[in-house]
């Protein structure tokens, strides 16, 4: 069981901590592999085995586990024969404690979470409950019954409909200070059944990340080159010391095209870890690079909220303006007609090595007083499919993709098919695993192609 939860975080928020970076060097991913096979009616978004993490206080703290950052209050790491555990480690709450993720998972459609459970020792029983934020925190309702724990392990399942910044907390309720064990917390996307859809959108469809997580980027402060930030609107993986994404990752559908005018209100984004240094809507003025976006404007015009959503800090990073303004604006109007054509797309896009030259001329390497690292290279990987469900199981060896990889020059052609390149060779350069949630063999086939339309 071990072994297939380790398997699964693979492919889904994956726990590896990367060495910190400094300005001039990119985000490499160590030890990435590809997953042998993915299925399309369940994709675990996280799983936790407690095994990773040590607390050996009740006292209120956050303690740093596979999947993420999560506070334990009154509420420690269990290791003794009293816990009950599948391996060496398993939580322990007494009195009215909790356990809960400090890191959001982007969701939409049905999820399902599983919590193993059992009494501590010889401890009476004692009830808990699930509950769940989809606003990253701010506000939490609970979600099926309260759970009776008893005797040995045994395992809780909560199936409900989310969509946004999932959130969740188990809140121990009774039993004053009769002890419960906690173990293997998965959150899954879709039916963790195998049962039919009835007819409606495969779970897991439309998700920014439906593709996986390019560099296993982890919501917790100390992956803080990688650091995972699920928006409602797109996902990305930031970097603390470039002051810029890695990659950014977001669906485009009919719907997300709509009428309404660029809110230009560029602005620093708050929901950065506290003290880290927040890019300002002023950092780039004067530098000769324009504020490029990663997730265009132009892709979210169904409302307000979803444009002014693009214009936060982080989804910026330093581009030149011919690239921006010409190469990269032709490329994003003809993905756009793609979706109007009938189509949707799937798009993950981002910067990698330093040294761009803009409107100034010469080469330059960092801007903002070296808080933001100014790239060499700007990629984008897009897979096209007609508008549908079950996206996932529809990808196969004709899917298109198109891979484009420009340098950050501003004298570059703005004639976007001339960069076509092979998402292979941007993993190379990068160190990604791009379309880490197919299967191996046909990563293989679809990665070593140029498209030719």
């Amino acid at each position: 069981m071990k072994t297939l939860i380790r398997q699964c975080l693979v492919i889904c928020l994956g726990a590896f901590l990367f060495t910190a970076c400094k300005k001039e060097a990119d985000i490499r991913p160590q030890d990435i592999q590809k997953p042998s096979n993915v299925t399309t009616e369940s994709v675990t978004l996280f799983s936790e085995d407690v095994e990773s993490g040590t607390k050996t206080a009740y006292a209120v703290g956050s303690v740093s586990l596979t999947s993420g950052s999560w506070t334990l209050d009154d509420a420690l790491i269990g290791t003794l024969s009293a816990d009950l555990k599948n391996g060496s480690k398993s939580i322990r709450i007494r009195n009215t404690g909790s356990v809960t993720t400090n890191f959001s998972t982007n969701t939409s459609g049905t999820v399902t979470v599983t919590v193993k459970h059992g009494t501590y020792g010889t401890d009476a029983n004692s009830t808990w409950q699930l509950w769940v934020s989809a606003d990253n925190g701010q506000t939490w309702t609970q979600q099926g019954n309260t759970i009776t724990t008893s005797g040995s392990l045994q395992t809780a399942t909560f199936s409900f409909s989310a969509t946004g910044s999932l959130r969740i907390s188990i809140r121990k309720t009774s039993g004053s200070s009769n002890r419960i064990n906690i173990d293997d917390i998965t959150l899954i996307s879709g039916s963790s059944t195998g049962g039919g859809t009835g007819g409606g959108t495969i779970p897991g469809d439309d998700n920014n990340m439906l593709l996986g997580n390019p560099s296993n980027a982890l919501a917790d402060i100390s992956s803080e080159n990688n650091y995972l930030m699920a928006k409602t609107y797109y996902t990305l993986s930031y970097s603390r010391s470039r002051g810029t994404p890695n990659w950014v990752s977001w669906h485009i559908q009919a719907s997300d095209l709509g009428s309404v005018s660029r809110s230009n209100d560029f602005r620093a984004d708050t929901d950065l870890p506290a003290g880290w240094y927040q890019v300002q809507n002023s950092s780039y003025s004067g530098s000769g690079f324009d504020r490029g976006h990663n997730c265009p404007s132009g892709d979210r015009t169904a409302t307000t909220e979803a444009n002014s959503a693009t214009f936060l800090m982080t989804n910026m990073m330093p581009q030149a303006p011919n690239n921006n303004q010409k190469t990269w604006a032709n490329l994003e109007n003809y993905t756009r007609g793609l979706v109007n054509a009938g189509n949707e797309v799937y798009v993950i896009d981002g910067s990698y090595g330093q040294g761009g030259t803009g409107s100034l001329g010469g080469v330059t390497n960092t801007i903002d007083n070296g808080h933001v690292t100014v790239p060499s290279n700007i990629w984008k990987v897009i897979v096209v499919l007609p508008a549908g469900n079950n996206d996932l199981g529809r990808i196969n060896g004709a899917t298109r993709v198109i891979a484009v990889n420009t340098p950050n020059n501003n004298g570059i052609n703005t004639d976007w098919t001339q960069y076509k390149t092979t998402v292979r060779d941007i993993e190379n350069a990068t160190g990604y695993n791009l379309l880490s949630n197919l299967r191996t063999t046909l990563q293989d086939s679809l990665e070593t192609k140029i498209d030719v339309q």
